[in-house]
């Protein structure tokens, strides 16, 4: 968890695509390889005595255990912390044990954390299920307002946790807005889940949040053969969860799954570029299909946050949901026969399409159990159920093609 390194020259800030490829990729002064080197080994020879317990380690003799560290996944933390702007990174096994690390990594018991009303599933089931049992206390906003999240804050509150683009609903929160709110509430730690729209859509630390936490496993590895996750912020505050949640918790990241993230990473901005261009294409085309009632895309001006979205975000992404007149259970069924480009799955941002039906009732029942309050936003916003799609690296009209031919 070095300092993110590219040569000390005269030529100036690098772009992102330049960063993307050279960020932490020092060249091994022994074999002069010019791609990054793997290296599997989970001990290692210190450069000098050092203590047995990894509280007495010292970053003087090197790498010791690769629970604490290893050369192949300290060059992708050095990469991601160069991407996001950050100070270091961290990585972990997959991202909900990323969220899971600085989640307990910074809260004690009495403590208060704010939450979206709407998260990822994982993030949502841990935090309603596993977090009351720590003596955490959460409430649950609608964090498209700053007003819900001002009215939530308590003396205890030491986390504003916030999500943009939302999965699955695709809402934005206002980052720069929320965070500042927080820190004059004194709030100690805003976070940021970043995984919709990657470092090459929003930079969370720019806008004043603490912590961005990714799934490597989507957009950044993108091409969906290798689960990671990821932390990033200040350094003090990341060699501290390094300790906590890497060397105590254990949910390291291997050193093979970090060298193929490596390999996504070099083509993230590239990449980011494709998918804007085929999700906006597809969102388009369904926009304007008979068949379906309404779409949600951040790059749509009848997206209701589409001004937000075009503040904060350099990149729409390629995650789009949409409704349909006819029952979404039914289209699915037909989907999973029929489909052929686009893969009836879960997951997001790899270089093949996936699309996936999520009916209201059941996602309300099995993972968010909204108060009255909150399940009528839900419902109001998702009716019956939406089809989350995130659009690969396919020719957009056949990726529109293959849709219709099930609508």
């Amino acid at each position: 968890m070095n300092a993110p390194h590219l040569p000390n020259d005269e030529l100036g800030e690098p772009r992102i695509e330049t960063l993307a490829i050279h960020a932490g990729a020092d060249v091994d002064p022994q074999t002069r390889a010019s791609s990054p080197n793997l290296t599997m080994s989970a001990t290692f020879l210190p450069r000098e005595l050092t203590g047995f317990s990894a509280l007495d380690e010292d970053a003087s003799a090197g790498y010791i255990y690769a629970r604490s560290g290893n050369p192949t996944v300290t060059q992708l933390e050095e990469r991601l912390a160069a991407l996001e702007g950050a100070e270091a990174a961290r990585c972990f096994a997959s991202g909900i044990a990323a969220t899971h690390a600085v989640i307990m990594g910074r809260l004690s018991a009495g403590d208060h954390v704010i939450f979206p009303e709407t998260t990822y599933s994982g993030t949502a089931e841990f935090i309603r299920n596993s977090l009351p049992r720590f003596g955490i206390r959460t409430s649950f906003v609608d964090a498209t307002d700053p007003t819900m999240v001002a009215k939530a804050i308590t003396p205890e509150t030491r986390m504003l946790w916030l999500e943009t683009p939302c999965n699955p609903t695709l809402q934005l929160c206002d980052i720069r807005a929320l965070s500042a709110l927080a820190h004059g509430r004194g709030i100690r730690d805003v976070v940021v889940d970043s995984t919709f729209a990657s470092p090459v859509a929003t930079r969370p630390i720019d806008l004043g949040a603490d912590f961005v936490v990714h799934s490597l496993t989507k957009y950044i590895g993108g091409h969906g053969d290798a689960m990671g996750g990821a932390v990033l912020g200040r350094r003090a505050e990341i060699e501290a969860l390094n300790m906590e949640a890497a060397v105590h918790f254990g949910g390291v990241l291997s050193p093979f799954n970090a060298w193929l993230i490596q390999r996504g990473v070099e083509t993230l901005p590239i990449r980011m570029r494709a998918h804007q261009e085929g999700a906006l294409a597809v969102a388009q085309f369904l926009e304007a299909h008979p068949a379906v009632s309404r779409v949600y895309y951040p790059g749509l001006p009848s997206h209701p946050q589409h001004d937000l979205a075009r503040q904060q975000m350099a990149n729409f992404s390629g995650m789009l949901t949409f409704q349909t007149q006819e029952d979404g259970a039914a289209i699915a069924a037909r989907m999973v026969e029929n489909l052929r480009y686009v893969h009836f799955a879960v997951s997001l941002g790899h270089t093949r399409s996936l699309i996936y039906w999520i009916g209201t009732d059941d996602i309300l029942a099995s993972t968010y159990q909204h108060q009255a309050g909150a399940e009528a936003r839900f419902r109001a916003l998702l009716g019956p159920g939406i089809f989350r799609l995130s659009v690969g690296l396919e020719a957009a009209d056949d990726v529109c093609a293959d849709l219709a031919r099930c609508l």
